[in-house]
Order: C-alpha cells, then sequence, then structure tokens
C-alpha cells in the first residue's frame, strides 16, 4: 500500500497536480466533501482521517434533525472516522483534480459502519457473497434540463421555467441531433469519469432526458449512479444550464424514474437467473417473489422524499403497488426474458431522487430474501397493472405519503434485519423529520385554494 501511495503522489506531481477532491455521501445521496492538498491526501490514505458527522444528521437544506439518536446537537457533532476507497478514483482534465469516494468507519474497523448509506449496501453483497451470489446492476435515470441557473430558478420562484427545448417529443433523434454537441459532450464526460453511459435519448416533456449507465457490479454502479447525478448537474451548472432529479418536477409533466436493473450469478460467474434463453429459473422467480412481497415495507429507501409520492400515481409511467409482469411497464417489478447473460429484472419502483446505495440495499435485501425462503410470486401480470391494483392486499400496495412510508420501514422487522436497527431507527427519524418540515410550511397550492375562497 505504501508503494500505491507514493507512486500515486509521484504521477500527481508530475501532472502538476495540487489538490484532490473527496466525497461522501450522506443519507439523501447528496455527495458531500471538500478538496484537499496532496500532502492531507497522503495522511488520508496512510493513517484514515475524520469529517464532521452532521452530514449523517442533517437534510438537504443543511438544517440538524432533532429526533435522531445517533447524531445531535446531544452528541457535539464529532469527527467519524472516514477511510478514502482508491477504487474510486476519477480523473477529470478539465479540473485536472482526481477525485475519490470515500466511507464512514466505526471506532472499530472490523464492525461496518451502521448509518453510511454505502456500507450499508457493501455489507449487504457481502451476505450475498456469503450465499454464493453476485450482483451486477445497471440503473438508468430521466431527469429535466432547464435554460436557468441557480440564481434565475430563486428569482422566479421555479415558476415559469424556459425547458432546455419546447412541447413532447420522446426518443426525438431531431431534438438530439439538434443538441448533438450537448448530448455527445455529456456522454464523453461519463466515459472520461469512468461510469459510461449504454443510451441517452430524449424522453416525453420538454427539456427531458433519459440515460442509461453501463452494467456493472452493484456496489460500483452504485457509485456510478451517484457520480452520474452529481456530476451531470455539474457538467450543466457549468454551461449556465440546470438540470433536475426531483421525482416530479411539475404535475403537468411525467415524473422522473431512476429504474434499476439487476442479475445474479454465481460465484462462477454462471446466471442464477436462466439456464437456457428466456426460461426463468427457481432462483429468479424467487428474486420476483422476495421483491413483490417486502419492497412495500422498504419502499422509504426507494422514495425518500416528500415529492416521491406525487410520482407513484396511477397512469404515470410509475407503479402504484407490488405487481409483477414478462417485459411489462406498467408493473413495479419487470422480468426481462432473454439471452442467458442478458435475462434480468427491473425494479421500477424507484425515483430519480431516490439515494443508489439505499435503492440497491433494498433490492438486493428483498430478492436475496426471497431466494433464501424460496417465496413465490403471485400471477404475472398481463396488460394494464393499474387495472388490477383495487383487487390486491393492502399490504401490496405502496404508501401514498413519505410519513406513512417511514412508519412501515421503522415496524418493518426485515428491514431492521437487512439494514441494522440503528440505521432504520435513524433513517426513519429522517423521514419523519422531513414530512414534518413539509407539514408546516404553507405552499402555493394552500394560498392558491384557500387564500380568497375560505
Amino acid at each position: 500500500m505504501s508503494e500505491q501511495i507514493a507512486d500515486k503522489l509521484v504521477e500527481y506531481r508530475e501532472k502538476g497536480v495540487s489538490r484532490v477532491k473527496l466525497g461522501l455521501t450522506d443519507l439523501d445521496g447528496v455527495i458531500r466533501g471538500k478538496y484537499v492538498s496532496l500532502a492531507k491526501f497522503e495522511s488520508l490514505l496512510r493513517k484514515g482521517g475524520g469529517f464532521c458527522d452532521c452530514i449523517l444528521g442533517w437534510d438537504v437544506n443543511d438544517v440538524l434533525y432533532d429526533n435522531a439518536e445517533f447524531t445531535g446537537w446531544h452528541t457535539g457533532f464529532p469527527d467519524a472516522k472516514i477511510r478514502l476507497l482508491v477504487e474510486t478514483e476519477r480523473w477529470s482534465a478539465e479540473d485536472n483534480c482526481p477525485f475519490f469516494l470515500g466511507e464512514f468507519v466505526s471506532e472499530d474497523e472490523k464492525i461496518p459502519h451502521p448509518i453510511c448509506p454505502r456500507t450499508r449496501l457493501r455489507t449487504l453483497l457481502e451476505r450475498a457473497k456469503s450465499c454464493g451470489l453476485d450482483y451486477k446492476m445497471g440503473f438508468e435515470y430521466e431527469f429535466f434540463v432547464f435554460s436557468e441557473n441557480s440564481h434565475s430558478v430563486r428569482e422566479k420562484n421555479y415558476s415559469g421555467l424556459r425547458p432546455l427545448t419546447p412541447g413532447n417529443f420522446g426518443y426525438s433523434v431531431l431534438r438530439a441531433s439538434s443538441q448533438s454537441g450537448l448530448f455527445g459532450a455529456l456522454m464523453d464526460h461519463c466515459e472520461e469519469l469512468r461510469f459510461p453511459l449504454e443510451a441517452i435519448h430524449c424522453e416525453t416533456g420538454p427539456g427531458v432526458w433519459e440515460a442509461a449507465l453501463a452494467a456493472s457490479p452493484a456496489l460500483e454502479a452504485a457509485d456510478r449512479a451517484n457520480l452520474f447525478k452529481m456530476s451531470s448537474k455539474a457538467f450543466f451548472q457549468k454551461r449556465d444550464l440546470m438540470a433536475t432529479f426531483m421525482a416530479k418536477w411539475h404535475m403537468d409533466y411525467p415524473g422522473q424514474s431512476g429504474h434499476c436493473h439487476f442479475s445474479i450469478s454465481g460465484l462462477d460467474g454462471e446466471s442464477v437467473f436462466a439456464k437456457e434463453a428466456g426460461v426463468m429459473t427457481d432462483r429468479m422467480r424467487h428474486a420476483i417473489g422476495g421483491l413483490q412481497k417486502y419492497l412495500p415495507e422498504l419502499i422509504a429507501l426507494l422514495a425518500p422524499t416528500i415529492n416521491s409520492y406525487t410520482r407513484l400515481v396511477k397512469g404515470a409511467w410509475a407503479p402504484t403497488a407490488s405487481t409483477w409482469g414478462i417485459d411489462n411497464r406498467t408493473v413495479a417489478i419487470r422480468a426481462i426474458p432473454g439471452s442467458v447473460s442478458a435475462q434480468r429484472i427491473e425494479c421500477r419502483i424507484g425515483g430519480a431522487d431516490a439515494n443508489p446505495y439505499l435503492t440497491a440495499a433494498a433490492i438486493v435485501g428483498a430478492s436475496l430474501l426471497g431466494i433464501e425462503e424460496k417465496i413465490d410470486p403471485d400471477a404475472a401480470v398481463a396488460g394494464n397493472a393499474y387495472e388490477v391494483q383495487d383487487n390486491l392486499p393492502d399490504g401490496m400496495k405502496f404508501p401514498t405519503t413519505l410519513r406513512i412510508a417511514a412508519s412501515r420501514l421503522s415496524n418493518s422487522e426485515v428491514a431492521r434485519n437487512l439494514m441494522g436497527d440503528a440505521f432504520v431507527e435513524h433513517f426513519a427519524a429522517s423521514r419523519i423529520w422531513e414530512s414534518r418540515e413539509y407539514e408546516r410550511h404553507v405552499n402555493s397550492w394552500q394560498l392558491e385554494r384557500y387564500f380568497e375562497i375560505i
């Protein structure tokens, strides 16, 4: 390790590098971090370091939770131990600066950190590997792009925003061709930073794009997804544009998904989902059964904001209950037949606003339990899944608010088994906080509806 560190420092000095950028992911999937000098970087690699644990104890507006036990005013917000992950190095020629992800570490480094989202996913993947199973994933994101900047959206009070392109024009080659420089530059940017895109296209809605990231081992896939969200927003802001990954930014337009495709192989690399093209194995069926049974309890991990639940409504290209089907885009869990290597499952529940590590953790945990417990799913839905929802048991229907989802998570023994008591209690408290923050504010809907009439 010492030789690797020395070689890395020599490489950076030869390139004229004087600083390194590092980032850690908070509960909401926001990457928080700083620039450090090369000397500090060397110290972090050799000895580890610390980072204020407030980033695990505040919301997206940097307001501290008042209902969490893990960190808060009562703990004094100490530095938590961190380690930099050398394998996550990204290099941007534009910045002339390397970037590294880190993760939080417990005081006893043999014990995984109880709250860090990346560590929670890694722990579940290690559990799967102990069962002889390896997960591979690929995320895809829808996001709106605006001809706006951080100041203009606030000056306009987020109303009357100008999209990059007008009108509905899904899969438009015309729109993509007219913006070919921007599309190409984003693909090159992602390739340079080691989260290559398999595809990118215009979706239905003004200025909305969809990007599919190439599949990779699950932990790397979550790293790539989180880095894509952060760096693509920076990419557009450098060009005086703005992208949003809200689950639904306006009720007139479709919601923005964060779908996740995954497959499972044995430790020998052979698929456990298919032994011949197009035919599901028992373990693929049981993985679907686990997702169907347990994701309604875990949905706060996939739909973590107030805004998430404006997307999960009937007829909006988003699922409303734990349904599954074969190559059916109206269900929550889409089984995709194909060649032995391509056969996979798509989880269509998560929005673009979800923390990729927690989305992946929910999927890994629920599917792994399905395989372990040999859970069979119900009959596959053929046709419109919305039409069967009303006849489903209440336990299969998704919560309609974040507060209800947080309560389900808090009361879920399955969630505690998968994610640990400390994480479930802390994350559920953070979602209750988010609900309280929303409930104590007057919004434009309330003013427009009640100001004059009531």
